[in-house]
C-alpha cells in the first residue's frame, strides 16, 4: 500500500501544481515586471509613504503588495489588470493626500492626532486610556530612548505614525519619578516604612511621604506606591 502511494507521488505536481516547467520562466518575467512596477509606484508615493506609514498609507502598501504578488505566480492573473489596480490605488492615494493637505478636519479623521501620554513626569491618564498601548510596551519604548524613570521626561507624545517623541528635562531639572526598569513595579507598597519620595504605580504622580500609611494618590485615587528615582540620564 505504502509502495503504491510512493509510486503515485509526482514531483512535478508537487513543485509546479498543474503548470508546466516552462511556467518558471514566465514567473521570472512576471516578477521582474511587478518588481519594477512596485518601485515606480513607491517613487510616485514619495519618501513619506515608505519611511513612516499612517493607517491609510499602510492600507495602500498592503493593497499594492496584494496587487503585485498574485500575478507573479498565478497564471490566470494578468499583468495588465494588476497594473490597472496599481494606477487606481496611486491615483486614489494622491487624491486623499490632497484632501489631507487641504482640510485639517479630514486629516484628523483619517490619520488621527498626536497625543501627549506623559506631561511633567506624570501619565496623562485620560489620553493614555484612549490609546491601545500596554504599559510594558510603552516602558520598553522609553527605555530604548535612555529613560529609567518618568521624572526625566518633560513631555512624551505619541505621533500619528505610532512613534513616541520624548522631550527631556535638563539634568538640573530632573524630578523624582516613577521608575520603569524591569521589575521595578513588582512589589508596590501601601505602607511606607522609610520616608522619602514615592510614585503612584498607576499614574506616576510622585510626592514626598513620611513613614506610615501611603494613602490614596491625589491624582488617580490608587493606593499602590513604589520608591521614586531621580537619577540623571546617561547619554
Amino acid at each position: 500500500m505504502y509502495l503504491a502511494v510512493i509510486l503515485d507521488f509526482s514531483w512535478k505536481e508537487f513543485l509546479l501544481g498543474g503548470e508546466e516547467w516552462i511556467f518558471l520562466t514566465e514567473i521570472i518575467l512576471r516578477t521582474l515586471i511587478m518588481f519594477i512596477t512596485i518601485i515606480v509606484g513607491l517613487r510616485i508615493l514619495g519618501k513619506r509613504g515608505v519611511k513612516q506609514l499612517s493607517l491609510f498609507e499602510l492600507v495602500v502598501i498592503i493593497g499594492l503588495g496584494s496587487a503585485a504578488g498574485d500575478p507573479m505566480f498565478y497564471k490566470d492573473v494578468g499583468i495588465a489588470s494588476s497594473i490597472v489596480v496599481f494606477i487606481v490605488i496611486i491615483c486614489f492615494y494622491s487624491f486623499i493626500t490632497y484632501l489631507i493637505g487641504r482640510f485639517k478636519r479630514f486629516e484628523n479623521l483619517l490619520e488621527g492626532k498626536s497625543i501627549a501620554l506623559i506631561e511633567d513626569g506624570v501619565f496623562s491618564i485620560d489620553n493614555f486610556k484612549k490609546e491601545n498601548l500596554g504599559s510594558d510596551e510603552f516602558f520598553s519604548e522609553l527605555r530604548l530612548k535612555g529613560v529609567s524613570h518618568l521624572g526625566q521626561i518633560e513631555i512624551a507624545i505619541e505621533e500619528t505614525s505610532g512613534d513616541i517623541s520624548v522631550f527631556f528635562f535638563a539634568d538640573e531639572d530632573v524630578k523624582f519619578g516613577l521608575p520603569i526598569m524591569p521589575g521595578s513595579l513588582l512589589n508596590p507598597l501601601k505602607f511606607v516604612e522609610n520616608s522619602g519620595y514615592y510614585s503612584c504605580t498607576f499614574c506616576g504622580f510622585t510626592e514626598e511621604k513620611s513613614s506610615g500609611n501611603g494613602g490614596k494618590c491625589k491624582k488617580c485615587g490608587k493606593q499602590n506606591w513604589v520608591l521614586a528615582s531621580n537619577k540623571k540620564r546617561i547619554t
